[in-house]
């Protein structure tokens, strides 16, 4: 019961009457630290008061648990040193990821606890001790691998085409080889390497890629930018299109073509996913991920609609035509593609002006660059810009969440051995096994001077102004009289404070 009431006094709006309450509560825990404490016994979500505060985004409460949590090592002057206590953050030999929660919830206000003290002290030595080195070491890996695969599909088994045109229209000069064409000779057999390389390759991703869907749910891994979820599903289909490749190079079907664009293109775009490690390319693939997934996304449904009905209306008009003059809109997908191209302005209209044009052509082609050109392009500029100044004001946070979020991936995926535990084993203070993070905390001693000066001239403004109001009352019977004392009033009250603010600054220096 205890610790049911702990989890609702985390949810309640008033701050300052949950503190008191818990701490009320945790007075009559027989048990207040160890296993046995009321404070870490889960929900049925498996979560704490701690985490749960986290998720939340109560950062009052969060800090006040902090607050208890910490033990001060010296003090001297303005410099302390603070051990704060890891249990339940550190996300080293936890199964649910006080970090990995944060980052993975939709609240915004949970994602400001990355800024709050240890966390931040904790994820900043986690990154730039062991995070940053191993993501850039990937990311170079990686290239090298899209190199790698690159290489083998622009040398990919190709021979001279034997069969006759049977189109004049076909340009086809080259087709594939059988596979037991493919690996005779030694460039064959480097290729082959190559090949091997990258067949393994997708291979790993899927096997790194599978044990988190399955831990954490295909919807919340694909659906959330700040884990990476675009990119998890491009990396995904990518590694699929290889092995497909695969599968058609042992069986000799032909058109790998397919598989391979597509793979080549999705490995490709997937570099943009170790931007996220640098502060300078961060926040612009959470703006592209953004734009791309909302505005782009409603807006190719209105974009299909009017592609498909004039792509329609131009192929009827050019039916009865001879493709060898006007050849764009020779056949039904020739027509869309011609479309497409001339929505978004890559192409001027198609004409051809040694023959007679149809009629309707012009007609339908006018409509056509008034909705296209003039309103939709347009629509979706001022829908992308919009986007940007929303996001702009959390860019900078989602980045830092996105940094949060890969440090515990890379931190589960490598070895043990590759990454030591953070922070300082309670046994070299007398404090047990639990493990601590120091921090040292400076306080300036000019900033309470000021804001004892800051007082001082508060206190006596309000005394001038209280003075000030006196006299008001007694010359308000005459209104110019009211205005001249006033005058005077705000002179001398700015004078006066001025000057004996002066004074306790001169006393004082």
């Amino acid at each position: 019961v205890g610790n049911t009431v702990l989890h609702i006094l985390v949810l309640q709006p008033n701050k300052t009457f949950a503190c008191h309450m818990y701490s009320l509560i945790l007075s009559y825990d027989r048990n207040k630290e160890g296993p046995g404490s009321i404070e870490l016994i889960p929900n049925n979500e498996g979560l704490t008061p701690f985490k749960l505060a986290g998720v939340e985004g109560n950062t009052v409460m969060f800090q006040y648990l902090m607050q208890k949590r910490k033990h001060i090592l010296w003090s001297f002057g303005p410099l302390t040193t603070v051990l704060y206590d890891l249990t339940e953050i550190d996300s080293w030999a936890e199964d649910q990821s006080f970090l990995e929660l944060i980052v993975s919830t939709k609240k915004r206000e949970a994602r400001q606890i990355l800024d709050l003290t240890p966390v931040k002290e904790l994820v900043s030595l986690k990154w730039n001790m062991y995070g940053r080195p191993y993501f850039c070491f990937l990311a170079l890996f990686y290239i090298l691998y899209m190199v790698c695969f690159t290489m083998c599909c622009v040398y990919r088994p190709l021979k001279p085409r034997a069969g006759n045109k049977t189109n004049s229209r076909d340009n086809t000069v080259y087709v594939q080889k059988m596979l037991q064409e493919s690996y005779m000779t030694y460039e064959d057999e480097l290729r082959l390497v190559g090949e091997l390389i990258t067949v393994i390759g997708a291979v790993v991703i899927l096997i790194l890629e599978i044990p988190d869907i399955l831990r954490v749910g295909a919807a919340k891994y694909f659906g959330q930018t700040i884990l990476g979820g675009p990119f998890h599903i491009i990396v995904i289909t990518y590694a699929c299109m290889i092995l497909v490749t695969m599968v058609m190079r042992l069986t000799s079907t032909t058109g790998e073509v397919v598989p391979m664009s597509f793979a080549l293109v999705l490995g490709w775009c997937n570099v943009m996913y170790f931007a996220r490690g640098f502060q300078m390319l961060g926040p612009f693939t959470i703006m592209i991920q953004k734009m791309i997934f909302g505005d782009l996304m409603r807006f190719c449904w209105l974009m299909a609609v009017v592609i498909l009905g004039f792509a329609s209306a131009f192929y009827i008009i050019f039916q009865t035509e001879n493709p060898e003059n006007l050849g764009q809109f020779y056949n039904y997908p020739m027509s869309l593609f011609t479309t497409f191209e001339l929505f978004l302005t890559i192409i001027d209209g198609p004409a051809n002006y040694d023959v007679d044009l149809p009629f309707m052509y012009s007609v339908v082609y006018f409509a056509f660059a008034i909705i296209a050109t003039l309103l939709m392009l347009n629509l979706l500029i001022a829908m992308m810009g919009d986007t940007h100044w929303r996001v702009a004001h959390e860019r900078d946070e989602l980045w830092r969440a996105q940094v949060v979020a890969t440090t515990v991936m890379l931190e589960r995926k490598l070895p043990r051995c590759l990454w030591p535990r953070s922070g300082i084993c309670g046994r070299e203070y007398g404090l047990g096994d639990r493990w601590y993070l120091r921090v040292e905390d400076r306080v300036d001693p000019n900033k309470h001077k000021m804001m004892r000066y800051t007082e001082a001239f508060k206190a006596q403004d309000r005394d001038n102004y209280e003075k000030g109001l006196e006299k008001l009352e007694i010359n308000r019977n005459i209104l110019y009289k009211k205005e001249l004392s006033a005058l005077s009033l705000s002179r001398s009250t700015s004078r006066t404070s001025s000057h004996r603010g002066w004074e306790i600054l001169r006393r004082n220096t």
